[in-house]
């Protein structure tokens, strides 16, 4: 690959993080018309659904004619709640509460938690460069909590409840990865996208019709321009474009690229949003950034 290949391989990865990181700030301005996390979901999915299914559709035959296994199947669903189901109405429901900032910091902790799914159940050694960055990571995860500021404008409650939450989105979105990568060799990365994601459309469906009332027609006009917003440039878009970038350089390096993303949502939380974080946020937020780029580079 020339440079100059390599150069735009590296912005389309950067587009594809910069797009994925306008999640959180969506979201936020979605809550401000009172919708409830699992109906916003549920806007994302159905929206971003009608995409995946015309891929479906394109390779329909193709796919056919390698049919995967029952096992295989079974970890497709499981894949599919884990990551397009619960690591999102996690990350929703934690947004309800607390900052884009902090959110995407939280969440930007989940190598920390791929290392230590590795180590139990794929028996892989952690390094001690590892054990450091890991330690680098939660040290400015410690810093931001401990220097508040003004980064959540709820509670000590809502600021405690709504960082479990995006932890536990963080930790179900790395149990998504260390699935997907034990079985991205046998699919494929675009059957094992399109085929999860329609099984946590479904998901969402069933959460949503067993929850609410259906009722998806009373919200007003800019909840659904955000959720296509939503849909398109923070999910469907960027999916291929990341896809792309991967095939091109790599996952260690669009890993690395990745680091871009709590940076953007901040950015953005601080034009649209008006959040701000003080000086030793941002230097919290430095080392957790610094502490996963340790992570990615030593793996």
């Amino acid at each position: 690959m020339t440079h100059s290949s390599k150069i735009g391989a590296v912005l389309i990865a950067a587009t594809g993080v910069i797009l994925f990181s306008t999640k959180a700030v969506i979201v936020k301005l979605a809550y401000a018309y009172n919708i409830d996390p699992i109906s916003l979901l549920l806007f994302r999915m159905l929206f971003s659904l009608p995409f995946y299914v015309g891929i479906y559709l394109v390779h329909r035959k193709k796919w056919a004619a390698d049919p995967i296994t029952g096992k295989q199947k079974g970890a497709l669903l499981l894949i599919g709640v884990l990551g397009y189901y619960l690591a999102s109405y996690f990350d929703f429901r934690g947004l309800a509460n607390i900052t884009a900032s902090l959110e995407r910091l939280i969440l930007f902790s989940y190598p920390t938690f791929v290392l230590l799914m590795s180590m139990i159940y794929l028996k892989k050694r952690i390094t001690k460069a590892q054990i450091i960055s890991i330690l680098i990571t939660y040290t400015g995860i410690a810093i931001i909590f401990y220097e508040r500021g003004g980064i959540t404008a709820g509670s000590r409650e809502e600021l405690i409840s709504g960082s479990l939450f995006v932890f536990a989105s963080a930790l179900t979105y790395a149990a998504y990865l260390v699935g997907s990568n034990a079985l991205v060799a046998k699919v494929g990365s675009k059957r094992l996208t399109t085929y999860s994601l329609m099984v946590s459309c479904f998901a969402v469906i069933l959460h949503y019709g067993v929850t609410h009332q259906v009722d998806l027609f009373s919200y007003p006009a800019p909840v659904y321009l955000l959720s296509i917003a939503m849909a398109l440039f923070a999910t469907v878009i960027p999916s291929f474009l990341i896809n792309e970038a991967i095939k091109r350089i790599g996952a260690p390096t669009v890993a690395i690229v990745g680091s871009l993303g709590p940076v953007s949502t901040i950015t953005l939380s601080m034009i649209f949003l008006g959040e701000m974080l003080t000086l030793p946020q941002f230097a919290g937020a430095f080392i957790i950034i610094s502490g996963v780029i340790f992570i990615t580079r030593n793996k």
